[in-house]
């Protein structure tokens, strides 16, 4: 049996099950992969020496990359933030512009899988109990 096979073998809630899992597996890959470089960017930034001014991630940005008095760092999207002496601040390119989106789809994509597949055992649950079994509720 084939792996294309393994999914026709499948019930729907399982099916569902299984794709919400792969799909939360994808989204921490890729915030994992985001961190990663936002790491590496402030190792980068904190390493002294003679070339430490501006810091070295803050220099890939032209538009005031002389100006650099310091740096942030936001985990909620990921991103390197420089900061500059007049109190502005921009995003520095260190941090992959398809991370931050890709995470976020593959998150909402896992919680909707996810919820589909509750559901579906919801669904499956009030079909099998039959008119037989079921106890008489209050009337009103």
């Amino acid at each position: 049996m084939g792996p294309a096979l393994f999914f026709l073998t499948l019930d729907r809630g399982s099916l569902l099950r299984l794709l919400a899992l792969i799909s939360g597996a994808l989204a921490l890959a890729l915030y994992c992969w985001g961190l990663l470089h936002l790491l590496g960017a402030v190792l980068a930034a904190e390493d002294g020496g003679a070339d430490s001014a501006p810091v070295r991630p803050c220099r890939s940005v032209g538009a005031g990359a002389g100006e650099v008095s310091g740096y942030s760092v936001s985990y909620v999207p990921l991103r390197f933030v420089c900061e500059t002496r007049g109190g502005g601040s921009y995003v520095s390119d260190q941090v992959p512009g398809y991370v931050n989106p890709g995470a976020l789809g593959f998150a909402l994509a896992g919680t909707a899988l996810g919820v589909g597949a509750g559901y579906e055992a919801e669904s499956r649950a009030r079909r099998a109990v039959t008119p037989a079994n079921e106890e008489p509720g209050p009337t009103s």
